[in-house]
């Protein structure tokens, strides 16, 4: 028996709205970052502005860098982390001072700072990396659960971007291709992890800060393209043949 249109439960109106609601978080954030298949941009450009160019590209691996440097060359945890942290510091102020959009850079900051806290607290130069271990471990059970679950943040991010909404999930073809994608990322992710976590533990600093940067934009940059190709050969089927997509 059919449910008459306005009488569905309140649970899957509410699962539906918050879906929704998602959706255009991600939308939004995806579109901020120059991640929009409808603005016709090229692979290039659109990996290009997910790292946020070069000073994008200066702000995620300076501090680190400088940290593995310093650290490695003088064994020195204070002076390594206050350098760390007054790059990072550097890089916000200059772009609070010339009123662009600050906030990954602020998000950096506090995180680079509150990971030189734990490490100054413990005196433990490998606790610095901590706070990556705790992001990289949420981001890669958000993409896995979602995709286990049939809500793809991907899905969620591009429908709303595609202005579909949630219509992406009645093809299986799409939501194929979303489940991919977000194993994917859930993949990196976790490798980071896989990784690192036995350097951390190992107390192998040096070891542990070059695998940060080499499993960092190396690996982000050629996710981002491939994540990209994909939506957008999704989006370009052929116009004269609406109904393949929904009936596979």
């Amino acid at each position: 028996m059919s449910t008459p249109p306005g009488s569905e439960k309140p649970s899957e109106q509410d699962g539906t709205g918050a879906a929704a609601t998602w959706s255009a978080a991600l939308g939004q954030a995806a579109r901020r970052a120059g991640l929009d298949p409808s603005s016709g941009g090229s692979t290039g450009h659109a990996v290009w502005r997910a790292m946020g160019g070069w000073r994008g590209i200066l702000e995620s691996v300076l501090p680190s860098l400088a940290f593995l440097v310093i650290y490695t060359i003088w064994q020195d945890l204070l002076w390594s982390l206050v350098i760390s942290v007054g790059i990072a510091a550097v890089f916000t102020i200059v772009r609070l001072a010339m009123r662009q959009p600050a906030t990954a850079a602020i998000g950096g900051l506090v995180a680079a700072v509150g990971a030189a806290v734990l490490s100054l607290l413990t005196g433990r130069a490998q606790d610095n990396f901590v706070w990556g271990f705790v992001t990289n471990a949420a981001y890669g059970t958000a993409f896995l659960v979602s995709a286990l679950i049939g809500w793809s943040l991907i899905g969620l991010a591009v429908g709303f971007l595609m202005n579909e909404g949630l219509a992406w999930r009645r093809s299986k073809r799409k939501r194929r291709v979303f489940f991919w994608l977000a194993i994917a990322w859930a993949i990196l992710f976790y490798a980071r992890l896989a990784v690192q976590l036995p350097l951390y533990f190992a107390g192998d600093v040096t070891a542990l800060g070059s695998t940060k940067l080499i499993m960092g934009i190396p690996l982000f940059a050629p996710l981002v393209a491939v994540s990209w190709l994909a939506v957008r050969t999704l989006y370009q089927r052929p116009a004269a043949k609406p109904q393949a997509d929904a009936a596979e």
